[in-house]
């Protein structure tokens, strides 16, 4: 599908490391684009080794290409919350520091709502309060080209997600649409 299509919109989803992460969403069906990077950090163009040892403010991030007529924001939203804890700071399965934050960050102002309205769901089934990032998206860098489809370029590699989820997701549709 065509970048331009009026129906695609793109978001940006940090939720942990971004190997697994971009896997999830690559099995998902309505998604055309996937590619991992860093977002809203303090400095330029950072690499891997930057964001993972000096402290850039970056979170490891997916940008997510989706088209509107086979899944919603919202059925996206609920589908990334399944694959990390919300209320974990700074932390997604053995990862820790700040670069494993999660965060939503849209560059549609008018996906605000949906990603509000979202998150007061997703509180109400958590104790704790949700720990989520949720700005806009002020800088996004792609990372090196050895992140890109890691998993699929290292089948064995480290995952923070189990590879039964890609499998659940690829059967996922949304039923707002059907």
């Amino acid at each position: 599908m065509n970048i331009s299509d009026n129906n695609e919109k793109t978001i940006y989803l940090a939720g942990g490391c971004f190997w697994g992460t971009e896997k999830y969403f690559a099995c998902i069906q309505g998604v055309s684009e996937t590619g991992v990077g860093y977002a809203n950090g303090r400095t330029q163009n950072p690499s891997y080794e930057e964001v993972c040892r000096h402290d850039t403010g970056h979170a490891e991030t997916v940008k997510v290409v989706y088209n509107t007529n086979v899944i919603s924001l919202s059925f996206l939203l609920d589908l990334y919350y399944r694959v990390i804890d919300p209320t974990s700071v700074n932390k997604q399965g053995p990862d820790k520091g700040t670069q494993y934050r999660t965060g939503i960050y849209y560059v549609d102002k008018e996906d605000l709502p949906v990603i509000e309205a979202s998150i007061k769901e997703l509180q109400k089934h958590y104790e704790a309060p949700i720990a989520i990032e949720v700005s806009p998206l002020d800088n996004y860098y792609t990372a090196e080209e050895y992140h890109q489809s890691y998993l699929d370029k290292n089948p064995g590699g480290y995952c923070h997600i189990g590879k039964d989820k890609f499998d659940k997701v690829k059967l996922e549709k949304d039923p707002s649409l059907n």
